[in-house]
């Protein structure tokens, strides 16, 4: 395989050079993962928000689509919160549709898939997530998810 993991500095390229991004997987139950990073990524309001899933109509205030050629706009990234088995064709659909990045979240490896973005020049993220690496660059990260502004382990 040809793919190598980005490292911290291109993470971060990836994410400040992205304006949209289609969140495929995306679910409307606050307790899923997908609905937490939309909430989040809403909250920065550094990007346009673009959820995939056949099953949903909207999610967070925000239309949902059916699938990423269905998508008003070509996205910067394909975020996917899918099985590792589903991502070599949504790899290739990113490719299809022009994206720039293809992010599998947390605990989602496909080597498959990262040979078939990166062959097609696509930036790949693998088992990253992208609320946690936005807040890590933005520098408000901690345990609980925010920055508190304390830097002790000692009770106030």
């Amino acid at each position: 395989m040809s793919w190598t993991p980005p490292g911290a500095l291109e993470r971060k390229r990836i994410l400040e050079q992205t304006r949209s991004i289609a969140i495929l997987g995306a679910s409307s139950k606050p307790s899923r993962a997908s609905n937490f990073v939309i909430t989040y990524l809403q909250s920065a309001g550094e990007y346009d928000l673009y959820p995939v899933n056949p099953r949903e109509t909207e999610i967070n205030g925000l239309t949902c689509y059916p699938s990423l050629r269905d998508l008003p706009v070509v996205p910067d990234m394909v975020d996917v919160f899918r099985r590792a088995d589903d991502c070599p064709p949504i790899a290739a659909e990113a490719v299809a549709i022009g994206a720039s990045s293809l992010w599998l979240q947390l605990g989602i490896v496909s080597d498959e898939a990262a040979e078939i973005a990166s062959a097609a020049g696509l930036d790949v993220v693998m088992d990253r997530c992208t609320k946690i690496e936005h807040a890590r660059f933005a520098g408000g990260l901690h345990l609980a998810g925010f920055d508190t502004g304390v830097i002790s382990s000692r009770r106030r």
